[in-house]
């Protein structure tokens, strides 16, 4: 049984439909990304799966249980945390103060305090300027806080969107080693990314959107020698 299930969704602002009738799955400990164009639906979607923006129709369901209606701060307690595009820092609260923000639902204080220091031992960074407000942060230390934040969470299904927008290339390498060190603690991926090439290298399946539709899906390593995908998001 899939960890994640999406069953003909459809998001519309107004009459604009944004998301038309999406399908997709992500199974346990699987890794699996959404590549598409700018306005393709895929910030949309991932706003609508996890309780930001209400469906015009279709179901989402996660580890088994119907969470198309339910509030974002339900769903994040079941174990379905998302990284925003942009971040989504507090950006006057302190770096500690945000990485608390992640783990606001949980009693297990001893366990957040073990879990905040070995955040702190992975992003080093982070520990140095932990008291310093999460604004003052470069654009790639931003982006490890909000990972890490969505961490302290304690997820099953990781979603993340436009992790590497922005960010220089040895922080987007030092970001995706991150997401495959999280993978390799059991936690699945779901990945909205526009560089394609190093969303596929990084996932086992992946799917193509374009305006509000998925339009390809498959394993990863088959979207990677299609000549079309190549065409379109490779510059081949």
């Amino acid at each position: 049984m899939s960890l994640l299930s999406v069953e003909n969704l459809a998001v519309a602002y107004g009459n604009i439909q944004a998301v038309r009738s999406v399908s997709l799955s992500v199974g346990e400990g699987e890794r699996v990304c959404l590549i598409g164009a700018n306005g393709a639906g895929k910030t949309t979607l991932l706003k609508a799966i996890v309780g930001m923006l209400p469906p015009a129709k279709g179901a989402v369901h996660f580890a088994g249980q119907a969470i198309t209606r339910k509030p974002a701060y339900q769903i994040v307690r079941l174990g379905l945390a998302m990284v925003p595009e942009g971040r989504g820092i507090f950006s006057r609260l302190t770096v500690a103060e945000n990485l608390a923000m992640g783990a606001y639902a949980r009693r297990d204080d001893a366990a957040v305090r073990q879990e905040t220091d070995a955040l702190y031992q992975r992003f080093e960074r982070l520990g140095e300027r932990r008291n310093q407000p999460a604004g003052q942060l470069s654009g790639g230390e931003q982006q490890m806080l909000a990972i890490g934040r969505a961490l302290l969470s304690r997820p099953r299904l990781l979603l993340l969107d436009e992790p590497s927008m922005g960010l220089a290339p040895m922080m987007v390498e030092k970001i995706f080693g991150t997401l495959r060190d999280i993978a390799a603690r059991g936690v699945s991926i779901f990945l909205v990314e526009q560089n394609a090439r190093l969303a596929l290298a990084s996932c086992d399946r992946g799917y193509i959107m374009a305006s509000g539709s998925i339009t390809g899906a498959g394993a990863a390593a088959t979207l990677m020698g299609d000549a079309a995908v190549q065409e379109a998001y490779f510059g081949a």
